[in-house]
């Protein structure tokens, strides 16, 4: 078996085949020669050719699928083996005419036909001469037609530019051979063993990446000088081409290894994940799509997610913005868009785990559950903000997770303390390393559903920053007229919060930015007397300290009496927070023997309480029964709930002149000023000699300094202390009072007045003075609250001394005139 070496028609390359036909040598010009003498049949089989043109002695396969080709190349391999081939103007005719096909055309012998499996045929030509049609006989059943042969001009032996053309064209060649990849460097030995002059310029013209049009001019020149001359023209322009595009690509290949390294590598990566049980990138994506087609979001969500999946399927894996782009998908995946959980509007069931968990609290829990029947009856409505606020551990919080289980909605609960970044609120914008969404977003995500009870605690503590004003970024959060289209700057559109049901608690209302509080219902939230602190001892933080301590009511119990000891001797607050703190260090001190098995009491005594609390340490807040002038008791208002404080007054010989200590701010010496001018203007009303006034100094002080003091509740009791002071005349026993003065003697009602109450009801105050406007807070104060006290309403100073000093003087009083 020998080996034929064919010159094909792609880029000058050489195809190896095995085959038993004799070797087919390169054109010789002995051969070429040969080939020129011999004549040309009157008529010939024309063969049409799609995408390539035939040159005199070029040898190329052609593949044949057409009927009427295959018929033609049957018969002609049959009988003379010489036909006529020539190119087709448009190669997607299937049936070419005569019309159709190029007039000049290239005589072809056939050399061999090989039958594909497909049906097909290839059929291995090579060119002799050039023809053109004269016309066409026949087109069935294929078409034959006249001919005649063109005259080629040649140039003479001896001309000197024809041979230096042919040189340029053979080094040319072999430039672009060395330049080409694609091209064998066997090609070279092919160019340069070729003798004839013509068959190098025939060979180089078919094997040019030409189009077939550019191909057909060049086999129409008659001249050969003109078509070397035109040949090497294209040459020129594809070695251009060359150099650049190696040029370019010697630039850019160390990116590209480095892309396709990378490519690779991950390429591995995935199919090792795939190997573990992992998804694969495109796995990810469909899975993505499904979720997505399961969604219930508008038109626009779905449009904006369709384009950012394009995008991410676009991107590489190992692209940093890869992860930053997944999470923004997973994240309108996993938000709850039109997502709400089915409300549970029996309201007496409602009611009953309100007072289940909350002791007290009536006033909350009628809001609350009016509101829910608002909401039952109308279904649509917006939910309102609600705002408690009220001191530490009364139970703002958890009233939302009792409402939130009340009906059967989702509770979410974050924490505004200290949060001065306003990205906290809207998010960042997605283009940022680590972003992320908004509390609010996340939350909203956690939850599952897009109507939760969202507590927002510490609203009051919210702070400003350099990253802008949260308490600002939240007006559109709890605005009922804007929150149904809520901006997450990570999120990038809008996002319904209408359904929300937010609580927002604070320990302060007046913290709270004012157009942030003129959009939520604020419902003041009191302290808890001490009745219901024991109620609420026995009924939730005992039973719950005994369970975190892995105990039971048949191991320890403990009684009425014994958990009001607790709340009177060792806590001083309005909610219960200490309390339970309290009762935990109780129950651990007896934890303890149990553990150690040494005897212990059932039920917890006096003694137990001391033993693990030591000696009752809350005695300030139990009212004093001085038998001194100018001590009055007060009532005032702190962040912890009401309390009592005490004024007192001292005289000292001098010019008549005031001094003031305890730590108190300038409301409260405001006050004092007042009272004292007062009482120089009126002296004559309250029988107090102008001397003892103009010649004793007066000295007003409020104990415990350390304890910052002031507001305008303690101004009838600086009077009051300085009336009795003057006149050494006693004041009433358990007797305190609340309100502000004028200079004209009129009293002013203040706030905090069930806070007071409260403080006044455990320092085992009687009888309390107020301004006659705050009789309508006494009457909103539930009326066993109210048992044990007297009030006097009044709105005069005189009124204030009549009911609160007594007849009875000081004894040994040393008032010198």
């Amino acid at each position: 078996m020998s080996q034929q070496k064919i010159i094909t028609l792609d880029n000058l390359s050489l195809q190896e085949i095995d085959s038993e036909a004799d070797l087919i040598p390169l054109l010789t010009p002995e051969d070429e020669a040969q080939m020129n003498s011999e004549a040309l049949p009157e008529t010939l089989p024309i063969l049409p050719l799609r995408n390539t043109v035939l040159f005199p002695g070029v040898v190329i396969p052609i593949s044949a699928g057409r009927d009427k080709s295959i018929k033609l190349i049957n018969d002609a391999n049959e009988g003379s083996k010489i036909i006529g081939v020539v190119a087709q103007r448009n190669e997607d005719d299937e049936d070419p005419a005569a019309a159709d096909i190029h007039m000049v055309g290239t005589v072809a012998k056939i050399l061999r036909v090989l039958k594909m499996p497909d049906g097909n045929i290839t059929v291995i030509l090579q060119g002799k001469k050039r023809f053109e049609i004269d016309s066409i006989v026949t087109e069935q059943p294929y078409m034959i037609g006249t001919v005649k042969e063109v005259e080629e001009t040649r140039p003479k032996d001896d001309d000197s530019e024809f041979s230096a053309i042919v040189e340029s064209v053979k080094e040319l060649a072999i430039e672009i051979i060395k330049e080409s990849p694609n091209i064998p460097t066997e090609a070279t030995f092919a160019i340069r063993n070729i003798e004839s002059k013509s068959f190098l310029i025939n060979f180089v013209s078919s094997n040019m990446n030409l189009t077939v049009e550019e191909k057909q001019n060049l086999l129409a020149i008659n001249s050969l000088k003109d078509r070397a001359l035109e040949t090497l023209r294209f040459m020129n322009v594809e070695l251009q081409k060359l150099e650049l595009k190696n040029d370019i690509q010697s630039k850019v290949r160390f990116d590209l290894d480095q892309q396709q390294r990378e490519y690779f590598l991950h390429q591995q990566m995935k199919t090792i994940q795939e190997e573990l049980g992992g998804v694969s990138h495109d796995e990810e994506i469909e899975e993505m799509r499904r979720k997505a087609k399961l969604k219930k979001w508008n038109e626009t969500t779905q449009k904006s997610f369709d384009k950012e999946l394009s995008k991410l399927q676009r991107m590489n894996p190992q692209a940093p913005d890869f992860g930053t782009q997944r999470n923004y998908l997973e994240l309108l995946l996993d938000l709850p868009w039109g997502t709400y959980s089915k409300d549970n509007f029996d309201l007496k069931r409602a009611q009953k785990i309100l007072d289940r968990d909350h002791f007290g609290l009536e006033e909350v829990k009628k809001r609350m559950i009016e509101h829910l029947a608002v909401l039952k009856l109308r279904n649509d409505m917006k939910s309102p903000i609600i705002c408690l606020t009220g001191p530490p551990g009364v139970g703002k919080t958890s009233i939302g997770k009792s409402i939130a289980e009340a009906l059967g909605r989702e509770y979410v609960r974050i924490s505004l303390g200290g949060l001065r970044d306003e990205a906290e609120i809207r998010g960042h914008r997605k283009t940022y390393i680590g972003a992320m969404p908004g509390r609010i977003i996340q939350s909203l995500k956690k939850a599952g559903t897009a109507n939760p009870v969202f507590v927002l605690d510490e609203i009051d503590k919210l702070a400003s920053g350099n990253q802008g004003d949260p308490s600002s970024a939240l007006l559109e959060v709890l605005d009922p007229e804007q929150n149904n289209e809520f901006y997450d700057n990570f999120l990038e559109m809008g996002f319904d919060l209408s359904k929300v049901m937010f609580i927002a608690t604070s320990n302060s209302i007046n913290a709270v930015q004012p157009a942030l509080r003129d959009r939520m219902e604020i419902i003041t939230m009191t302290g808890y007397t001490i009745e219901e602190k024991v109620e609420i001892a026995r009924k939730h933080l005992f039973p719950k300290q005994l369970k975190e301590h892995g105990l039971d009511s048949k191991q320890l119990s403990i009684s009425k009496k014994e958990l009001e000891k607790i709340v009177v001797g060792y806590t001083r607050e309005s909610g219960v927070r200490g309390l339970e703190s309290k009762i935990a260090q109780v129950i651990r001190n007896s934890a303890k023997s149990i553990a150690m098995d040494e005897p212990y009491n059932e039920k917890i005594s006096d003694e137990d309480i001391n033993q693990a609390l030591g000696a009752p340490k809350m005695t300030r807040d139990k009212y004093e029964n001085n038998q001194v002038a100018g001590v009055v008791t007060g009532l005032a208002w702190t962040s912890v709930g009401g309390d009592i404080l005490f004024i007192e007054s001292l005289l000292s010989k001098g010019k008549g002149t005031m001094t003031m200590t305890g730590n108190l701010g300038t409301v409260m010496k405001e006050s004092a000023t007042i009272a004292l001018e007062y009482i120089k203007a009126n002296a004559e009303m309250f029988e107090i000699s102008s001397e003892v006034v103009s010649n004793y100094n007066v000295h007003i002080h409020v104990p415990e300094g350390a304890t910052p003091k002031d507001g305008p509740s303690a101004g009838i009791a600086m009077l009051t202390s300085l009336v009795s002071l003057y006149t050494q005349t006693k004041v009433k026993k358990h007797l305190a009072m609340t309100g502000e003065i004028t200079l004209r003697g009129k009293v002013l009602p203040v706030g905090g007045i069930k806070e007071k109450i409260l403080a006044a009801k455990r320092a085992n105050i009687k009888e309390i003075i107020l301004c006659k406007e705050n009789q309508r807070d006494i009457d909103e104060i539930n009326p066993k609250y109210l048992e044990g006290l007297t009030f006097h309403y009044v709105s005069e100073m005189k009124e204030v001394i009549n009911y609160a000093l007594t007849d009875e003087k000081v004894k040994h009083a040393k008032i010198l005139s």
